[in-house]
């Protein structure tokens, strides 16, 4: 793993989220995108060489609505910049890690992504994150 590639922030409102982090981070977010295959739209905020992501449900049944269902807006997920995603993967799983999708799917910010379960991180989601090619 190479640095943190960004922290994801589930949030109930992504307007009013980016008013409040525009506030606290001295800057404006330099992008938003809907990722549909996750049902969430994005919104971006750089802060050194790591970002801030904002994560809002676009659905009822996506992974942020069902997190802000049972938790309440906060830190959803940490993503590691890695080189290959496919031997991260591998390695991880030959260390015992739990993967929840072994095969990358799209993500924001033109990435490919895998998440492992927080059952095996001491309870932190953990994604990992490639520049899409």
């Amino acid at each position: 793993m190479r640095k943190i590639e960004h922290i994801g922030i589930a949030v109930a409102d992504l307007q009013e989220s980016n008013l409040l982090f525009e506030k606290l981070l001295g800057k404006k977010h330099f992008k938003t995108e809907v990722v549909e295959g996750e049902a969430v739209e994005t919104s971006f905020f750089q802060v050194g060489e790591t970002k801030v992501e904002l994560l809002q449900a676009t659905r009822p049944e996506s992974a942020i609505a069902k997190y802000l269902e049972k938790k309440s807006p906060g830190v959803h997920h940490i993503a590691f910049d890695v080189e290959d995603i496919h031997e991260e993967v591998a390695r991880l799983k030959g260390e015992g890690f739990e993967i929840l999708n072994e095969t990358p799917k799209e993500g924001a910010d033109n990435k490919l992504v895998v998440f492992l379960h927080p059952r095996s991180t001491n309870g932190v989601l953990v994604e990992l994150c490639q520049e899409r090619k």
